[in-house]
């Protein structure tokens, strides 16, 4: 809804000089807080954040006249039959080979065929083919590749107004094909032209889609379905969930109601580990989790409110931004809220303050991508502000490891699913990052240029070699990765577990420190308040104040006198020992005049 203002002027007034003159300062209004309305906002804690500037740096880039190629193929079945055949019927095909068979110029082609496969194979026979011709040579180590990676397609929206790409997800059976969400998340920056549809496509053809997704409303993130990949399940700006069968076509098969769906737009969704292979569960900003069978989207099968306090109150929930399941941890689910807190959640508990089980509280902004290692599964990865951290799941206050402060906005991060210390980050700047913590901690590994525009998803494939790229323009580049960041290295687990280990051991030391330090100042502050009442009590009671200045002045006249006793000790015993060695100085020289 656009905001109109009418301002009105008389005709004879255009144009006039307008007068400035100086006056003093005049209070318009003074609006004093309201104390009610406290209780309907949560309280963030204060942070220091420092602003460093950098130089400009200028780039420039140019592409190449883009090339379009058309696939065809063709699906050869059996051959050789002659016209009047039909391959098909089993029997012309059974009286045409007798026929065959029978005939002269048969037998004659089958011996000479035959002499031919004698000789080949008495000739396999006698040499050894698998022979290894350089057996005992050493083997020279080849020096490392370096870093680096090449855009192997670029899918482009179709459209003519240009989408954001808001969410990816690979084929599940060898990564040929490639989900991608199309929506417009700026705050009223939807046109009536603005298309709804997205669209999978297939890696080697980016000139058209294999498919196209005809939601109700555009999808802001969808995921294929891991047990069975003709299915998919999408999350809808309206908040409604969607359900897709590619056997059947472009249309959904299911739809969830908007009465049982949630608020907000569905940021994230994932497919849980199940007997039946249709189970989901779905997250949004509106501050619910709801679970979801795609055989019947009427109503979600559960529900969980993001309250921090436990009380199921919406008023006060989460936005929940982003979600992270593990198959291997089936109760035990992960949610990225817009405040930067990341809420460890519970599905079996018995009641629905249990399911909460704990906050990590570490970014200054929405934490858009949350997953954990693959590898290491109590170890995970966020991404919010201008940094990703590593988180385990011991240590509540802190991070056990965090990059620099970045120049500019992190969007999306992932673990490569083959290397455990390999992870990939996004920025608005349109730059891919790949950061190995075996080798480096402080810089990526790589630094790529992307595009121009802003990065906004991100997703790679299982075996590590391709990495999809959505952007702000509707864009989705397909990167391959170098081999040596998507082959898992010898040893890559052990070491990497030692990293965890020291590092956790690490903050759990400072976090014991700092629990100490804060016992003392609370215990502190008590006993300065203690002495500050006990003084304004006093203050009002004379007879107080004179008892207690004269046991302080007897208690510091006995401290006095034993002080003083204790010097007159002192000294007698110098005394003493002085008088001794005098004593045993004149035997001494006695003595020595004796024997001389």
């Amino acid at each position: 809804m656009e905001i109109v203002h009418v301002y009105t002027k008389d005709r004879e007034e255009f144009g006039r000089q307008c007068l400035l003159w100086d006056r003093p300062t005049e209070l318009l209004a003074d609006i004093l807080p309201d104390q009610n309305l406290a209780s309907n906002f949560i309280q963030r804690n204060h942070r220091d954040q420092a602003v460093q500037a950098g130089r400009q740096v200028s780039e420039h880039q140019v592409n190449t006249e883009r090339f379009e190629s058309d696939s065809h193929g063709v699906n050869h079945v059996e051959g050789g039959w002659p016209k009047d055949i039909n391959p098909l019927d089993m029997e012309q095909t059974i009286r045409f080979r007798k026929k065959a068979e029978k005939d002269e110029s048969y037998l004659n082609s089958i011996q000479q065929l035959g002499s031919v496969t004698e000789y080949c194979s008495r000739q396999n026979n006698a040499v050894d083919i698998y022979q290894e011709p350089f057996d005992g040579w050493e083997e020279v180590e080849e020096s490392p590749e370096p870093p680096s990676a090449k855009t192997i397609n670029v899918f482009r929206d179709p459209n003519e107004v240009r989408r954001t790409v808001t969410g990816l997800s690979w084929h599940p059976d060898g990564g040929r094909k490639l989900a991608a969400a199309y929506s417009c998340l700026d705050f009223q920056k939807t046109s009536r032209d603005m298309s709804l549809d997205s669209y999978i496509w297939d890696v080697e053809n980016p000139n058209r889609p294999e498919l196209i997704l005809k939601p109700a409303s555009p999808l802001v993130c969808l995921d294929y379905n891991p047990k069975d990949p003709h299915t998919l399940v999408g999350g809808s700006y309206n908040g409604q969930i969607v359900y897709w069968d590619t056997r059947r076509g472009s249309q959904p098969v299911e739809l969830s109601s908007v009465e049982h769906s949630h608020r907000d737009p569905v940021y994230k969704i994932i497919w849980l580990q199940s007997k039946t292979g249709t189970d989901a569960f779905s997250a949004s900003t509106d501050g619910q989790v709801l679970w979801w069978d795609a055989r019947r989207l009427s109503e979600p099968t559960e529900r969980l409110v993001l309250d921090p306090t436990r009380e199921g109150n919406l008023d006060r929930a989460l936005g929940a931004i982003s979600l992270e399941f593990e198959a291997t941890m089936p109760t035990k689910f992960m949610v990225g809220t817009e405040q930067g807190l990341v809420v460890s959640c519970n599905r079996k508990a018995k009641t629905p303050t249990e399911k909460i089980v704990c906050t990590y509280d570490g970014h200054h902004g929405p934490v858009y991508a949350l997953q954990r290692n693959p590898f290491f599964p109590k170890n995970f990865l966020t991404v919010g502000d201008w940094t990703a951290r590593i988180w385990s799941e011991d240590i509540k206050e802190s991070s056990i490891m965090c990059t620099k402060y970045q120049m500019s906005y992190l969007t999306d991060a992932c673990w490569s699913p083959v290397r455990p210390s390999v992870f990939f980050t996004l920025k608005m700047d349109g730059m891919l990052e790949v950061w190995d913590i075996l080798f480096k901690q402080s810089d990526p590994m790589l630094s790529l240029k992307v595009c121009d525009r802003a990065l906004y998803s991100l997703r790679v494939q299982d075996n590590g070699r391709l990495v999809a790229c959505g952007s702000q323009q509707g864009e989705t580049t397909l990167l391959e990765i170098c081999s040596e960041l998507s082959t898992l290295q010898k040893n890559d687990k052990s070491l990497l577990a030692t990293m965890f280990e020291r590092e956790t051991k690490r903050e759990k030391i400072l976090e014991a420190r700092q629990r100490e330090i804060r016992l003392k100042e609370r215990s502190r502050s008590e006993q300065s308040r203690e002495e500050e009442i006990g003084r304004e009590d006093g203050e009002d009671d004379p007879d107080q104040l004179i008892t207690r200045a004269e046991s302080d002045f007897y208690s510091q006249v006995e401290a006095e006198l034993k002080r003083r006793e204790r010097r007159e000790e002192e000294a007698l015993r110098e005394k003493d020992v002085c008088e001794e060695k005098e004593v045993n100085d004149e035997e001494e020289a006695g003595r020595n005049e004796t024997s001389s």
